[in-house]
């Protein structure tokens, strides 16, 4: 999908009105992968995202060091930036919110032997030596995909398949929706009147991305800590 900062997904959340709590959300494919992206996050872009909201603990302390050390005391041949910017290795063209606000990523690229085609050696650095003639590894190599096999559909980018929808819980669980889950869930929470429970669909942008992030490193209801307060709110 293209992403921008007026970006906006939505999921639908089953809540028990009653205890006040979000039991799970049905989510679709953009909200997963996003969700799945966290994992994939280094810590240094994690407290650089989530700084001016009050993270709890020491980290935002290493951050700030990081970022008062005057460059007379960082090595030559480091930069701060690799430490309060690291780059993510995994590609997020197609993940929602993530690649804004800084978040810098890399494709991988190899390099092969400058002097001649014919040497197989490979390198992801362009100033690596051939082992065969000692030249330059500069010549910079072209990935092709595989072919789609036997009529198949190609990936669209992301983690997820789109072709289901999918259960998120209050604790982020995630897995394919389907009855029987549903029913497993009502019977943990010991929902026995399905009066009380209500559907509410919310959209959520980069602000709200960001407060899951948050409430993701510090809550076991990630879900009820950052949409049932506006869902109170605007009722």
């Amino acid at each position: 999908m293209t992403t921008t900062s007026d970006t906006k997904l939505s999921m639908k959340l089953l809540i028990d009105t009653k205890a006040e709590k979000v039991l799970f959300a049905e989510a679709e494919k953009d909200c997963v992968d996003f969700l799945f992206h966290i994992l994939t996050l280094p810590a240094g872009t994690v407290i650089g995202l989530l700084k001016e909201k009050g993270m709890s603990g020491s980290w935002p302390n290493l951050y700030e060091s990081v970022e008062n050390l005057k460059d007379t005391y960082i090595q030559s041949n480091q930069c701060k930036d690799i430490l309060l910017k690291p780059k993510s290795s995994v590609g997020i063209s197609s993940v929602p919110f993530l690649l804004l606000k800084d978040v810098p990523t890399h494709e991988k690229t190899f390099y092969g032997c400058s002097n001649s085609s014919s040497h197989s050696t490979v390198s992801d650095d362009p100033s690596a030596l051939c082992i065969s003639c000692e030249r330059s590894m500069s010549r910079k190599l072209i990935y092709v995909a595989p072919a789609v096999a036997n009529g198949g559909v190609a990936a669209t980018g992301g983690f997820v398949k789109d072709v289901v929808t999918y259960m998120v819980t209050d604790d982020l669980v995630v897995k394919p929706m389907s009855t029987i889950s549903c029913i497993s869930l009502l019977n943990k929470f010991n929902v026995r009147d399905v009066g009380v429970l209500e559907e509410e669909v919310v959209s959520f942008g980069m602000e709200e991305a960001l407060e899951l992030l948050k409430a993701s490193l510090e809550s076991k209801a990630v879900l009820t800590s950052v949409f049932m307060k506006r869902i109170t709110a605007e009722k």
